[in-house]
């Protein structure tokens, strides 16, 4: 029996490594084409790395194509306002609903969850009149695309941190801190929040990865962000929006890689296991 176990174990183990291999290939074929391509010298011939030479230098890149810099300060920019709105919107909310009104609960699901049924160019349409007056009363910015964006990434956003929240006992930990006298601030601060420190990175990188790739609201909007100002110089100079496209890729492949290895702090080390400590006696 111990033979035909360990056996089993080996053919799950290569068939483990097949698929991974396999996956692996798919997704690199793509990259290694579009490192091929913007490698290449004049006429095909040869390979010269100027143009990814011209990409590392930010001063030509503003000088060369301020379109360019001009998207994706508007995309860092849109992906930071989107970060804090979207956790400023869904931590308290979603905490206050668990700890007060729990029976709201399916319907916060069901609300931050609908924006996957609805089409870009449907919620496009449908905030065309909200951005007329946005735009009538604050200004045109590029910026105000982050209120759009905030709806684009409340799914994936609440997916996370959501199952945080089902990790820990949140009312347990409010209910001990509020006896000890803190505030409702000091509690999401310095008590929710650090237990929450993985959910919310988790969250805040998935939404950095889809603002950064991100083109149809912006398009539709015509708003200029990293990816219209690629698909702009696609028509000028391939090769330099394709390095663009490749960096981008390879920057949110290593935000989600991130994401497996954030808060992993010690058992113990939050605020109130701290000052759960300073509260047991010494022996």
């Amino acid at each position: 029996m111990s033979g035909q176990r360990e056996a089993f174990h080996r053919r799950q183990r290569v068939f483990r490594w097949v698929v991974l291999l396999v996956v692996m290939t798919f997704f690199a074929l793509p990259l290694l084409s579009m490192l091929d391509f913007t490698t290449q010298g004049p006429g095909g011939n040869g390979r010269t790395l100027d143009t990814w030479r011209t990409l590392a230098d930010f001063s030509e890149i503003s000088l060369e194509y301020p379109a360019l810099k001009e998207g994706l300060l508007a995309s860092l920019g849109l992906a930071a306002i989107t970060v804090v709105v979207m956790l400023l919107l869904l931590v308290p909310t979603m905490t206050w609903v668990r700890l007060r009104l729990p029976g709201l609960s399916r319907t916060v699901e069901f609300i931050c969850l609908l924006p996957l049924t609805v089409p870009a160019i449907v919620l496009v349409v449908g905030l065309t009149p909200v951005y007329a007056w946005v735009y009538y009363l604050l200004g045109s910015s590029t910026l105000w695309l982050g209120l759009a964006y905030v709806i684009l990434v409340l799914p994936y956003a609440y997916r996370s941190i959501d199952a945080g929240l089902r990790s820990i006992d949140v009312r347990t930990l409010a209910e001990a801190a509020r006896s000890l006298g803190a505030g409702w601030g000091t509690v999401m601060w310095r008590i929710i929040l650090p237990n929450l420190r993985s959910a919310v990175l988790s969250a805040s990188f998935l939404s950095v990865a889809l603002v950064l790739g991100e083109f149809t609201v912006a398009n539709l909007f015509s708003k200029k962000n990293l990816q219209v100002a690629m698909y702009e110089l696609g028509k000028s100079d391939a090769k330099i929006s394709v390095a663009v496209g490749l960096a981008s890729l390879v920057f949110v492949a290593l935000i989600l890689f991130a994401m497996s290895f954030v808060g992993s702090a010690p058992a113990g080390s939050s605020p109130f296991s701290r000052l759960r400590r300073r509260k047991e006696p010494t022996p």
